[in-house]
């Protein structure tokens, strides 16, 4: 469904190597600062356990997962909203994202250069949110005085509705407020939506922390502080070691669980940026399940039975009947289709079912 999640950082925070270890899409990583100038775009699955349990107990051909895609765009810098550093190509990459996920560094490497000289997680969000901001306030600015003309003049009730939205982000903007934290509604970000306003994204931090400090993240006293800034502004983080997840993301699968077991690790910190970032966008899974295939499909929290049956294809949705439904819950529990439908477990739902985080579903349709 082209979910996106944007990449932002500083120069040197480690981006490019997490993006890597994320999609092994192999974007350039150096240390030196714009060694990325071309974004790099991956598609990544998200893990989820579920899938395989479903599968022990419905063998098919092929397992597919749900996915996601990151962007990863270069370092931003000071004076990034004015073109520094190529920053406006940078920014227009991650536009048409629908959330953003900030790589901050809180890791202390002398080889490793930082642009200002030294690490400071809260100097550098606000460099980076100073630049969003700044870009926000730009493009509000190009069609500002035009649609205020219009609202003035008792124009179409849309481009007055817009307007009245676009006079409370340009004052927020102003006040060095991010859009996200007005609180606007649904209907009201859907309104200035055409200008894909940067801080009107959903937000969340990794923390790129020591390897040495990678179970224990709180006594690195930058990821404290960090911790205290994103608890403030109720955003999401997630501390990992880059390093780590790096050379994870190397090994062969039948290496990996070894080296986590030798870590201490449960799993790649990874799992949980990607899992976060589904979180963020206000995603769910529902799954189809036979012999040809088991599958994970990924629709937005609160989607209806026939527009989660488009996400499959088009003809679903438009000659939808009705969904047989049961939850992943019941398929564990009883260990069968038909012992799930002996006990009165598979239901048959309509258009106004909403579809729930585990449905297992079988669409019937007719065109």
């Amino acid at each position: 469904m082209g979910f996106q999640c944007g990449i932002v950082g500083l120069p040197n925070v480690g981006k490019s190597t997490i993006f890597n270890a994320l999609t092994s899409a192999k974007a350039e990583a150096s240390n030196y600062p714009f060694c990325t100038i071309d974004p790099n775009t991956g598609v990544v699955q998200v893990p989820d356990q579920r899938l395989v349990e479903i599968a022990k107990l419905i063998p098919p051909e092929k397992v597919t997962p749900a996915s996601m895609v990151f962007v990863d765009i270069a370092g931003l810098v000071k004076g990034a909203s004015q073109g520094e550093g190529l920053g406006n190509q940078f920014l227009a990459h991650i536009r048409e994202t629908q959330a953003i996920a900030h790589v901050v560094r809180c890791f202390s490497d002398p080889n490793v250069i930082h642009v200002d000289g030294s690490v400071d997680p809260a100097r550098d969000i606000s460099v980076i949110d100073t630049e969003l901001i700044l870009a926000d306030l730009d493009t509000v600015n190009r069609r500002f005085s035009t649609l205020q003309k219009v609202a003035k003049a008792g124009g179409d009730k849309k481009s007055i509705s817009i307007f009245h939205v676009l006079e409370r982000v340009k004052k927020a903007l102003e006040e060095g407020k991010p859009v996200r934290s007005l609180g606007l509604s649904t209907e009201e970000l859907n309104l200035v939506y055409d200008f894909h306003l940067l801080t009107a994204k959903k937000m969340m931090y990794i923390a790129n922390i020591d390897e040495s400090e990678m179970n224990t993240p709180s006594q690195n006293p930058n990821y404290q502080k960090l911790l205290n800034l994103a608890q403030i502004e109720g955003s999401a983080l997630v501390p990992i070691c880059g390093k780590i997840e790096a050379e994870i993301s190397e090994l062969p699968d039948n290496e990996k669980n070894e080296f986590l077991k030798e870590m201490t690790m449960s799993e790649p910190g990874l799992n949980r940026v990607i899992r976060e970032g589904y979180y963020l966008l206000g995603l769910q899974t529902f799954f189809t399940a036979g012999p040809q295939e088991v599958r994970a499909w990924t629709i937005q929290k609160g989607l209806k039975a026939p527009q989660a049956a488009g996400v499959i294809h088009t003809d679903f949705e438009r000659g939808f009947v009705k969904a047989e439904v049961y939850h992943f819950e019941d398929l564990i529990k009883y260990k069968s289709e038909q012992a799930i439908k002996d006990a009165g477990l598979l239901r048959l739902e309509g258009r106004d079912y909403i579809v729930k985080d585990g449905d297992i579903v079988y669409f019937r349709f007719a065109v």
